[in-house]
């Protein structure tokens, strides 16, 4: 089977890998959709003599059909449509038992990471284990269940963290694939949206996703920009998911006295200055982490009963053998989601 591997130096490579048998407790999938997710770019940039795990499938979206069951098996079945929970996790501890097996106590399964230590989704099958399975509804495609399998639901989380409502105006730095899904979903919730982005294709994209006003950093500072569509007050709440100390220094000093933050944007360095942007302002800054298995399964109802079109957000679906052309274009942070697809 066909699958694709992170190098290092903005390296990656389609290799041929042997069929996998399922053991224990574990699921065979047959992959339809795989997302293509802002987090992979670190690795996929970073040094090859830093490469960790080179010679495993990378893809942390994984979404398909269940094909064969290992011994033990008892929560799925042949022929479920599934996303996958990208974290093993020990299945034992409280955070496991809450479905965040990303947070698991054990540090033997810690660093179980489906696309990293492990096997991932970019690949024709994949073995994981069947905890890490959440049922994906008839009603939704499976490109837009890779999406949920990590980029839409850790936007959910943050909005939901944010008590996000239709009494909100909520400034969202960064339209990449988290960031226009926070857009979108925070739309559907009847906040405003305010889009944040350098980049105009992402602001245009922003805007189809329902955004209310876009901003961006290269006409003037964003803080001054968001205050001056607030009445001089500030957003209600903002989500940072970019990464970067300024915009994280701006989701903080663009939201209103008694507002709320919500930090996704992962790596990077934060500056504050404690009193005058936090304690004198009352702020409240939360951080949100993906999601956990229950998380992903409530908004993959919230898509269904709302009619959230996140379809809207792919500008590509492409296939497993043009996965190295597809991250060339993906690391120019310009598209909307890309996933790769299987029939």
């Amino acid at each position: 089977m066909k699958g694709l591997v992170f190098l290092g130096d903005r390296r990656a490579e389609v290799r041929d890998f042997p069929e996998e048998t399922p053991g224990q407790g574990e699921v065979l999938l047959r992959m339809r959709a795989s997302g293509m997710c802002g987090s992979d770019l670190h690795k996929y940039r970073g040094p090859a003599a830093e490469t960790s795990f080179p010679d495993n499938r990378i893809g942390h979206e994984p979404c398909g059909e269940v094909v064969a069951l290992g011994p033990g098996v008892t929560r799925v079945r042949v022929g479920a449509r599934v996303m996958q929970h990208h974290y093993l996790g020990c299945g034992r501890c409280r955070y496991c038992q809450m479905g965040y097996q990303q947070l698991c106590s054990d540090t033997k399964f810690k660093k179980g990471y489906y696309g990293g230590s492990l096997h991932g989704g970019h690949g024709d099958y994949m073995v994981c284990n069947e905890r890490t399975c959440v049922a994906l509804s008839d009603e939704l495609s499976f490109d837009v269940g890779a999406m949920l399998a990590c980029g839409s639901s850790t936007a959910y989380l943050a909005l939901t963290k944010l008590q996000v409502s239709g009494r909100d105006t909520v400034a969202v730095f960064g339209q990449g694939p988290v960031g226009l899904a926070a857009t979108m979903l925070g739309m559907a919730m009847g906040a405003r949206i305010i889009a944040v982005d350098p980049s105009e294709k992402r602001l245009a994209l922003a805007r189809t996703a329902g955004a209310w006003k876009a901003v961006n950093p290269n006409d003037g500072d964003s803080v001054e920009q968001i205050k001056s569509l607030t009445r001089g007050e500030g957003a209600d709440a903002t989500i940072e998911a970019v990464g970067i100390p300024l915009t994280r220094k701006q989701a903080a000093t663009s939201a209103r006295i008694f507002g709320r933050c919500a930090l996704v944007g992962e790596r990077g360095q934060a500056v504050y200055e404690a009193t005058p942007d936090i304690i004198h302002r009352h702020l409240t800054i939360y951080g949100s982490w993906t999601v956990s298995t229950f998380g992903m399964e409530e908004v993959a109802r919230f898509v269904v009963d709302r009619g959230v079109p996140l379809q809207d957000l792919i500008t590509e679906r492409v296939q497993i053998k043009d996965g190295v052309e597809a991250y060339r274009r993906f690391d120019k942070q310009d598209t909307g989601k890309m996933v790769i697809v299987w029939g």
